[in-house]
């Protein structure tokens, strides 16, 4: 029992070490995207935020954070979760490839004054970065969520929050973190706009 505690003080120390890193390195960054968020909101645009695996997951939370509530009533804000229609995304994936399934859908969804949102771990997946490049190059402002590599995203990017760690669960905590720290600002705009 005496390892299992040693273990469990040690991974949470682990994470707390990772948010002070990311105190000194990530704040700007979070600034900056609930200040374009809370700007495309008030111009009638949208959030679209995508994802796999434990990012999709992050994706749909977050989208149902804005869309419903997250601490206090307030009117639906515009969000969308790009990995929730398994019929768009298995459609996509079979007919064409599984690079294009976030891709296709900002085709068809996106337009100038949204928000492309991804969120990838690693900053590497094709799918978000393929997603991220065209959402781009039709005039979206782009926001990505990853970890420490900037390299492969850096060009699709006009925003990256990027936390200072390779751990993927890491990475993952600290993702969900700064997600409700976004929601939580950006939903303080609007109920102070509307009080």
């Amino acid at each position: 029992m005496n390892n299992l505690k040693e273990k469990i003080v040690s991974l949470l120390e682990e994470c707390e070490l990772i948010r002070k890193k990311f105190l000194k390195t990530g704040v700007d960054s979070i600034i900056d995207s609930v200040g374009i968020i809370i700007n495309c909101f008030n111009e009638g645009g949208k959030l679209l935020l995508f994802g796999n695996g434990g990012s999709a997951a992050d994706a749909q939370h977050l989208a149902a954070e804005f869309v419903n509530r997250f601490l206090k009533e307030r009117e639906a804000l515009p969000a969308i979760a790009l990995t929730t229609d398994t019929s768009i995304l298995t459609c996509i994936s079979n007919d064409r490839d599984y690079e294009s399934i976030f891709k296709r859908q900002i085709e068809a969804l996106g337009k100038p004054g949204d928000i492309a949102f991804g969120i990838t771990t690693s900053g590497k997946s094709p799918n978000v970065i393929s997603a991220l490049s065209v959402a781009k190059k039709r005039g979206l402002s782009t926001i990505a969520l990853i970890g420490d590599n900037k390299e492969e995203i850096d060009a699709h990017s006009d925003i990256i929050i990027s936390v200072p760690t390779s751990d993927t669960p890491r990475i993952q905590e600290m993702h969900i973190t700064i997600g409700h720290i976004i929601c939580h600002l950006v939903e303080e705009e609007f109920c102070k706009e509307n009080a």
